[in-house]
């Protein structure tokens, strides 16, 4: 256990913590689930850097890494589907279908990852899966940016606000962009599926 690693574990409990913290109504609690999201949010890229500042990149870690990013945003996109403490849902009803098309794919990459490893291959990240975790995380930032503007700045533009909104559509972007991602990381690595283990690690 190191340093990056130990900040990639991190991120588990930050969805605990966060959850919390939104359906508590202590004074400031929404404003203090925003600032430790994106807090989590920026360990994606800081453990990451330390591990390649510092030498210690491992298969363990790259594991973790992927596997913790999905239990922090789908965990918390979740979550959000669930109605606030005296007030909706932060994600919308029609927003289920989506959530859970993320859900789906991000474990199926995950269980496509731990397939690979048990037979000596590291799947390395693709640029798209990196633009979607991007998305997820600036969609779900944007989203309880918006609850904090209402619950501790009294701030509210009735309905969908424009913080939501953008909160929102990039929610959507990030759906479609996590579809098509995850949809690349089969074609790419359907032999590995088919127990052709010798032709993927030859790509």
């Amino acid at each position: 256990m190191n340093l990056p690693n130990l900040i990639t574990l991190s991120r588990v409990p930050t969805l605990f913590v966060v959850v919390v913290l939104l359906y508590s109504r202590e004074p400031w609690s929404d404003t203090a689930a925003f600032a430790l999201f994106v807090a989590g949010g920026i360990t994606d890229w800081l453990d990451g850097y330390l591990a390649r500042r510092m030498k210690l990149i491992s298969n363990f870690g790259k594991l973790m890494d992927a596997l913790t990013d999905k239990v922090l945003i789908v965990g918390l996109m979740m979550a959000l589907l669930v109605p606030m403490p005296g007030g909706p849902a932060l994600l919308p009803g029609w927003a289920v279908f989506l959530v859970l098309l993320i859900f789906a794919r991000e474990f199926l990459i995950t269980g496509l990852r731990l397939v690979a490893m048990s037979q000596g291959v590291v799947l390395a990240a693709e640029r798209s899966g990196k633009i979607k975790t991007v998305l997820q995380i600036v969609s779900i930032a944007f989203l309880l940016l918006d609850h904090a503007l209402q619950m501790d700045f009294g701030v509210s533009a009735g309905g969908y606000g424009p913080v939501q909104q953008i909160g929102l559509w990039l929610f959507v972007a990030a759906a479609v962009v996590t579809t098509a991602s995850g949809a690349g990381y089969l074609v790419k690595y359907w032999d590995l599926f088919m127990g052709k283990t010798e032709t993927v690690k030859g790509k």
